[in-house]
């Protein structure tokens, strides 16, 4: 029983550490992207104002970054738990059933969002294979591949959180 108690200690330590550390991983990407994303919003306005013109690139390569930061973003609010949540049945509920709705919540979540990572597993090989350019010469599929990354955390963390309800365990 002590062996078992010393593992779980050594488990949760390195889990705390690998998800501190992949939770600034997420947060440098967010604040990295969103500082890319003002930069370049703020110089092609002024390189249109002052010379007509602006990089050909950069309105295409904002396109591009606003799907990244809305997926790392809703992969922070899944994080944190601060995602957009519909909770009208749990407030009409015996108090017995709402650990069952909230674990079939969880789980149909994270079913949703395994199928949008597949499905975005898939057009990033669909692209792939065509040679798809977004803009440039850079893949889409280079891309696109936020898309069933962000979607797969997601439904790994909503799983995650469904194992927690029914094991009464806090995250």
């Amino acid at each position: 029983m002590i062996f078992a108690r010393a593992g779980d200690q050594v488990f949760n330590s390195m889990y705390r550490r690998i998800t501190a550390w992949l939770s600034r991983l997420e947060d440098g990407l967010l604040v990295t992207i969103l500082a890319a994303m003002i930069v370049f919003a703020i110089g092609q306005v002024a390189l249109r104002n002052v010379w007509g013109s602006g990089l050909a690139w950069a309105d295409p390569l904002l396109r591009i970054l606003v799907l990244w930061i809305a997926l790392l973003g809703a992969m922070a609010a899944t994080r944190d738990k601060n995602h957009i949540s519909i909770d009208v049945l749990s407030k009409f509920l015996p108090a017995y059933l709402k650990k069952t709705a909230q674990f079939v919540t969880y789980w149909f979540t994270a079913m949703i969002c395994a199928l949008l990572a597949w499905q975005g597993g898939r057009l990033v090989v669909m692209d792939y294979r065509e040679a798809t350019t977004a803009f440039s010469s850079i893949p889409a599929w280079a891309c696109e591949l936020i898309i069933p990354f962000g979607f797969g955390i997601m439904s790994l963390r909503f799983f995650l959180y469904g194992l927690q309800v029914m094991t009464n365990r806090k995250a």
